[in-house]
Parts: structure tokens; C-alpha cells; sequence
């Protein structure tokens, strides 16, 4: 069988761990039992052999699968990998993700994607990422009582991202520690009123309104700071026509959201001024997690 879970921009500027869209950008396992334990990697990851032997997407399995069944049972696991590692695009989200659902179809037991989701808030501790990837689309997402609780938006095909990927890592565990251990007030309530105006936006397909309602005083500009370049990148964006440009999760990859009409002029214009960078033009993804049997 094969799961296949989206790319996700998490954030989107000042929703910080709280919201996060999916994006056409898949990462795939195909399995199935055999006499032998093997692993293959495809793509992303491919020359690093040492996630063949300390494999996260292994460890979450095995767990599951043997608390499920009970019992032993070697499998063959293909992985074929399109979501950058470490770039604010939800790798590890899509690991924890397919995993878990792995474990539960090899189990043959067919959960719901909110099961799911709440599975994998043990492995992640907040929703901005999971929530997409399970769901697909955009999401607003919140933790109660070790549930998440959330409300998906459908993105229509008009819209697209365009995904610049500098050649630089970004862990998220680290880019946490250049954050503020405090915030003012102002700075809090600013940034609950502009993600209350995001999620407005979205919902209202007020797209216009995004460039204002985007705007951060949290996490964006501490983040930046460590690859000053991407302030340009998100000055260019807005500059070319971008309706809403963000560092996407902990970085390093900014994500713009535009206009299908404007998405090649955009992506060609990043090409030309950060040669150095990966650029992608994406379509947006409102399936999430697929599991094909």
C-alpha cells in the first residue's frame, strides 16, 4: 500500500504554532510484508545513510504497529521524498504523520484523520504543521485537553505558492532559541488581532487583505535575522506582487502566496535576484494525508 502526505507552510506569519496551509509537494512510502526488513530512499535523504539505520518514521511504526497487533512483522519500506529536510516545510510533520497511518493500515485498522492528528500531537507538540498535513488546505488549529481542534479552509486553483528554498538549514529547535522569552502586551495583542484578521481573510478569500493582516511581531524578524538575506527575499516578493509573503515554520524557506496569473513573473524575478535559492511554484493541496490500498 502507499501513504503520501503534503509540504506544509506553517505560521503565515502571526500565527504562530497555530496556523498552517498544505502545499502539492508529497512525500510517499510504499510497503508491504517480507521475510526481510529493508529500507530504500528515494529523493530527498537519499545520500544520508544514516536515516536508513535511525529512521523516525521506523521508530513511530514499529510503536505503533507492535501496540496494535502484538506481534513482529517485518516489512519493505520505499521511500520516495519531495519535501526538503530542515527548510519550514514540514518534513518531519509529514514523517510523524505517514507513520502513524502506516502503522494502522499495516495493523488493518482504518482510523479517522482526526485519530491520526491526535496521535501525532505525542510527536509534535503543536498543530501549525500536522493539522495540514493530515487535512490539506488551509487551518487554524488548536490544543485542547491533548486534542487538537481546528477549521479547514478549501484553497481554491487560482491561487498558488511560490516556495523560495535557500541552501541553508534551519532547525526548528534552534531558531526557537533566538526568540524573545517574553512579550508586551502590545506586541501580544497586535499579534492576535492580525492573526485574527489572516484567518478572516482566508475564510473570506479577501486575499488583498492578507499583506496587512500578515504582518508579525513574534517569531519572523528574530528568525531572519540568522539568514539576513530573506528579508529581501520577502521585500522582492511584496515588490513583484505577492499577497502575502512569510517565513514559512522556523525557516529557511520563505513562502509566497499569489496569484496563479502572477505565480511564473514572481518565481522567474526570485530566480533572477537569489541565483543561489530553489525556486518552486507550487499548487496548493486540500486532500492532506492519502492512503492508497
Amino acid at each position: 500500500m502507499t501513504i503520501s502526505v503534503p509540504a506544509t507552510s506553517a505560521n503565515l506569519g502571526p500565527g504562530f504554532d497555530t496556523l498552517g496551509l498544505a502545499v502539492d509537494l508529497r512525500n510517499r512510502v510504499e510497503f508491504h510484508p517480507s521475510k526481510f526488513f529493508s529500507v530504500s530512499i528515494k529523493g530527498e535523504g537519499e545520500n544520508n545513510p544514516r536515516l536508513k539505520g535511525n529512521n523516525l518514521f521506523i521508530s513511530i511504526f514499529n510503536e505503533h504497529y507492535s501496540r496494535l497487533t502484538k506481534n513482529k512483522q517485518n516489512f519493505k519500506f520505499t521511500f520516495y521524498n519531495q519535501i526538503p529536510m530542515s527548510r519550514g516545510l514540514g518534513s518531519s510533520s509529514a514523517v510523524i504523520v505517514s507513520a502513524i497511518a502506516s502503522a494502522h493500515e499495516a495493523a488493518g485498522i482504518r482510523v479517522s484523520k482526526r485519530r491520526i492528528l491526535n496521535h501525532a500531537l505525542v510527536y509534535e507538540s503543536h498543530p501549525d504543521n500536522i493539522t495540514p498535513a493530515v487535512m490539506g488546505g488551509f487551518n487554524a488549529a488548536t490544543i485542547e485537553k491533548n486534542k487538537v481542534f481546528s477549521q479547514k479552509k478549501h484553497l481554491p486553483d487560482y491561487l498558488k505558492a511560490v516556495v523560495v528554498i535557500p541552501n541553508k538549514q534551519m532547525n526548528t529547535s534552534k531558531s526557537r532559541t533566538v526568540l524573545p522569552k517574553s512579550y508586551s502586551k502590545e506586541n501580544a495583542v497586535y499579534n492576535l488581532s492580525h492573526t485574527a484578521l489572516t484567518v478572516a481573510a482566508f475564510f473570506n478569500e479577501d486575499w488583498e487583505m492578507l499583506k496587512l493582516a500578515a504582518q508579525d511581531r513574534f517569531h519572523q524578524k528574530a528568525r531572519m535575522k540568522t539568514l539576513p538575506e530573506l528579508f529581501s527575499v520577502q521585500k522582492v516578493a511584496y515588490e513583484s506582487g505577492a499577497l502575502m509573503s512569510t517565513l514559512s515554520g522556523s525557516g529557511s524557506t520563505f513562502f509566497s502566496l499569489v496569484y496563479d496569473d502572477d505565480s511564473a513573473m514572481i518565481a522567474n524575478r526570485m530566480k533572477q535576484k537569489f541565483p543561489d535559492f530553489g525556486v518552486k511554484v507550487l499548487d496548493f493541496d486540500n486532500d492532506g494525508l492519502i492512503i492508497e490500498r
